[in-house]
């Protein structure tokens, strides 16, 4: 056992006494985990007692509910880091440990580079390794929280981490509930050229699914596959299943001779013939068929007298489904979004771990396969992604589904679901709050505990840790303002019974000095500004945006947010031109984008140039006023090849397009256009 030094331990005393963090090295000394008998161990791991207390929560702020339906249970679609969006969740008493099915396909960390023309890196895990590791066991712990006891977890990975994530399931939800290893085929393979590169390894044709329950209280529904039988194995199975004499008589055409009987493969498929025909009589009982039929007397006598069943056993053309999944595909492969999962594979997944009504939760929601096939099976979802070109991929496609899995067949209503943000807010919307909701929204945002309390008659709004915060009610008389002269006159009042820091929440608009803290005596007077990045001195690392992809390749990045911010739209100058280029039969409208500049609060922002904060630009070419309905996708990469221009056919151009401009902390700037706008040129610029 770890001894502490004298000096360790006056330390530890200056710590304590000053109300700071005690690094981590000294908590797992005091504070020793629980010892295993073995478990997965790597640089950065924490303890899950600090997991979940130290995440944090970030309010889910409602952007737009469709299809409303009043009251009762709405389906949530979620924007923003998944992990501070499980810590929110754990506050709703409708999904924590309510959740009947949890299926993830968490991006996997390759640590592969793909390089471009100019020998620029497009594309790399932000998360490897270790980090990678954590990162995913973060988010299991929380997913655990959510789980019903009857719950189910199935998690999708392909060869290069399922290993190091088998250990770390083992850990956090119990090697006893550990239920199977499936393989999942991959179908037609993904980056051929990769494989060909590899030269050094086979191909990799599966991923596999981990699944795991959250006690023993969970039962499956086991589903039945379809036997895709050769006449061999027909004639196999019909020779087991005739070994009584009686279900070999009329059916065969033979009598039974000492029990000895001659098999051919054309009396084997006479017999299913046979059968085929005692199924279409639409009688069950056998005997009764061969009466019928002109079965004979001696031979039904023959049957009694044996003791045998009356009854046939149809022929076996459905078998219990194992751990291989060959018979469907795990990707479906569509250019809409990468890494689309099948809607076979998560039709069967979805029947297993669930049922009609049931909560079905995906935190990787990607294209929202998951919420689809749960849609169209009748259960209620929960998605959550990090990437506008998920959400919006998502909303077109829950307002577009088809009844039928494979999104074929007759057009499905949808039922409610409401957009929510949790770290990127829209500050207008929320300042139309009452001030009931604007009160908790602030607490929230900020970590603090709603606990009403007065101290000298002074009404303050709950903690944050063990210090006492006001949420600044700015609304009182008509708007009043937070100035040096209100934090003087609290001072004088509560000064003396309040710790050695206070916290109040105010509306930036509404604070008239510029300082993040306010000493007076031995109190610091904490201002938490709205809308505000969250200001590092109260936390153990800087706030870190949820990043949008500029390439293709980095749409399922790992993202590991904290913090919150405020949507900010980006500056945008664009010529919107019709040209006929002389290489091309059809005109092309033309975005050219002269200036894009990210007004985001975020570290390292403004020193981006022109141009470099652009994600990608996204295109509704039929807006109806009412929703964007992505059709097509520009990553800014592509954008800048092309001369920082957007191509978009003429004759996709409906009534009117909204144009979407997104840049890389995920701020948007719309237009909307109709052909009008587009100024015509003759021939290339």
């Amino acid at each position: 056992m770890t001894t502490l030094s004298k000096k360790d331990r006056q330390r530890i005393i200056e710590i304590l006494e000053s109300e700071e963090e005690l690094p981590l090295d000294y908590k797992h000394i005091l504070f020793p985990p629980e010892r295993k008998e073995y478990e997965l161990v790597y640089a950065g791991k924490e303890r899950e007692e600090d997991i979940l207390a130290d995440t944090m929560a970030v309010p889910l702020q409602p952007i737009k509910t469709f299809r409303k339906n009043g009251n009762g249970w709405t389906n949530k679609l979620i924007f923003g880091d998944n992990l501070q969006a499980m810590k929110s969740l754990l506050d709703d008493p409708e999904v924590k440990g309510r959740v009947k099915l949890i299926y993830i396909d968490p991006p996997f960390a390759t640590r592969q580079e793909f390089r471009g023309s100019q020998d620029q890196k497009a594309y790399q895990d932000k998360i490897a390794g270790s980090q990678f590791v954590e990162f995913l066991r973060k988010r299991l712990i929380f997913l655990r929280e959510l789980l019903f006891d009857d719950g189910t977890l199935v998690v999708h990975l392909d060869w290069r981490k399922n290993h190091y994530i088998k250990v770390i399931l083992d850990e956090v939800f119990g090697e006893n509930n550990f239920t199977n290893n499936i393989v999942v085929s991959r179908g037609r393979r993904k980056n051929l050229q990769t494989q060909f590169d590899r030269i050094s390894s086979l191909g990799t044709e599966h991923d596999v699914l981990l699944l795991y329950k959250k006690s023993s209280l969970t039962q499956f529904n086991i589903p039945l596959s379809k036997i895709r039988a050769s006449k061999e194995q027909w004639q196999s199975f019909w020779r087991g299943n005739f070994e009584r004499p009686t279900m070999q008589y009329e059916l065969l055409g033979w009598k039974p001779d000492r029990g000895q009987f001659l098999w051919s493969k054309e009396r084997a498929y006479k017999a299913v013939e046979n059968y085929k025909k005692f199924e279409e009589s639409g009688v069950k009982n056998l005997l009764e068929y061969w009466k019928q039929n002109g079965g004979s007397l001696e031979f039904i006598s023959w049957i009694h007298n044996h003791k045998y069943p009356e009854y046939w056993i149809p022929p076996k053309t459905e078998g219990i489904i194992g751990d291989v999944w060959l018979d469907i595909q795990g990707y479906s492969y569509s250019n809409s979004y990468p890494t689309e999962k099948h809607e076979e594979l998560l039709k069967r997944v979805i029947e297993i771990g669930s049922n009609y009504g049931d909560i079905v939760i995906d935190a990787f929601a990607g294209s929202g396969t998951t919420l689809a096939v749960a849609e169209k099976l009748g259960r209620r979802w929960i998605g959550i992604d990090c990437g506008k070109l998920a959400i919006y991929t998502i909303q077109k496609r829950m307002l577009n589904l088809k009844t039928e899995i494979g999104n074929k067949g007759k057009p499905l209503k949808p039922k409610s679901f409401t957009l929510y943000h949790a770290g990127l807010y829209d500050f207008p919307k929320l300042k139309k709050l009452p001030w009931k909701d604007w009160r908790v929204f602030a607490l929230h945002l900020f970590n603090c505990r709603d606990n009403k309390h007065t101290v000298s008659g002074i009404e303050l709004d709950g903690y944050k840790g063990r210090s006492d915060v006001m949420v600044f009610n700015y609304q009182q008389e008509g708007g009043v303002v937070l100035d040096y002269g209100f934090i003087d006159d609290l001072h004088s009042m509560i000064g003396s019974k309040v710790g050695k820091q206070f916290f109040i929440i105010a509306p930036a608009a509404s604070v008239v000095f510029l300082e993040d803290y306010i000493d007076k005596g031995s109190v610091r007077y904490y201002i938490l500004r709205i809308p505000y990045s969250i200001i590092n001195e109260l936390h153990n690392r800087d706030f870190e945006a949820i990043k949008q992809p500029i390439d293709e390749s980095q749409v399922n990045d790992t993202v590991d947010a904290v913090g919150f911010d405020f949507i900010r739209p980006p500056k945008v100058k664009c010529e919107y031109l019709s040209r006929h280029p002389k290489d091309k039969l059809q005109e092309i409208a033309v975005i050219k984008i002269k200036t894009f500049k990210s007004e985001a609060m975020i570290k390292g922002a403004s020193q981006l140039g022109n141009l470099e904060s652009l994600s990608m630009v996204m295109v509704d070419f039929d807006y109806d006023e009412e929703v964007f309905n992505l059709d097509e996708v520009f990553y800014a990469s592509e954008i800048e090849k092309n001369g920082w221009e957007v191509h978009l056919p003429v004759e996709s151009i409906k009534n009117q397009i909204m144009v979407m401009y997104l840049d890389i902390y995920g701020n948007e700037y719309r237009e909307i256009k109709t052909m009008d706008c587009f100024k015509s040129i003759k021939g290339e610029s």
